[in-house]
């Protein structure tokens, strides 16, 4: 199978279910319940830990290890690299996260409605990042059907997790005043990073394969910047902090079940 063609689908897919989670707009005219809301952000939370640790740091220190070279070194570096790419775009992109009223990033005058959009944007790059390497690490692989399993699975729990994700965008920006259209709209728009940013990483995975383990790191860094920063921290606030912990481990649970069982 083609890389481009692979990426395309599997970034397709995990796209599509953002746009899915955020058509819930037409049937809902209600934010989620912060109980709700706690349960998505810890399921979602557990499966990109889970994803980050077996989809893409696993994989780099055994492709750096049967490179000839020390496992843990690529591993380490990439994962240091990715942490920086994400904080400076934390710190650079006006964003607003839902349910808070300081806005983070440079100062800007933007609306609310497009800071929303800007915080799950964000959080939406290092997804696209990390199916589109792991569908290049298996087109490197001369198509391997196993390292292609692992790469679905990647996709598989990120698309799940990315339903009550396009939720969680679609229903603020409804309940900020936008029509349901437009909801909808702006919270399927906020997953297009996804697979633009898959595509690129499989022409720089392409360009640079030696590369690959430091790219793989690279993704696992800016998706546990994503959970470290935001998703844990929002989903023990409050009441359901028990709640939180438990989804947490669901979500890490269920990736680890499709990666293995998959892979």
């Amino acid at each position: 199978m083609n890389a481009l063609t692979a990426v395309a689908g599997g970034t397709g897919f995990i796209f599509f279910m953002t746009c899915a989670g955020a058509a819930m707009v037409f049937f809902f005219r209600k934010q989620t319940s912060r109980f709700m809301q706690t349960l998505f952000l810890g399921f979602a939370a557990g499966i990109m830990i889970s994803a980050a640790v077996f989809g893409l740091l696993v994989p780099a220190i055994d492709e750096a290890e049967a490179g000839g070279n020390i496992g843990w070194l690529p591993a380490a570096g990439g994962f240091v690299l990715g942490v920086l790419f994400l904080y400076l775009l934390d710190q650079l992109i006006p964003h607003l996260h839902p349910g808070a009223n300081e806005q983070e990033g440079l100062s800007s005058s933007m609306k609310r409605t497009t800071l929303l959009v800007s915080a799950v944007t964000l959080h939406n790059i290092p997804e696209g990042m990390a199916v589109g390497l792991s569908f290049a690490l298996a087109a490197q692989h001369g198509g391997d059907w196993a390292t292609y399993s692992s790469a679905i699975a990647l996709a598989l729990g990120i698309g799940i997790q990315n339903f009550p994700e396009g939720a969680a965008i679609s229903l603020p920006l409804r309940q900020e005043g936008l029509s349901v259209r437009k909801s909808f709209f702006m919270g399927c728009l906020s997953g297009i990073v996804e697979p633009v940013f898959g595509l690129l990483m499989v022409l720089i995975a392409a360009w640079i394969a030696p590369a690959m383990p430091w790219l793989l790191a690279f993704a696992a860094g800016a998706m546990m910047y994503v959970v470290v920063e935001e998703l844990i921290p929002e989903a023990h606030l409050g009441e359901h902090s028990n709640i939180g912990t438990l989804a947490v481990m669901s979500g890490f649970l269920l990736m680890m079940i499709l990666d293995v069982a998959l892979g």
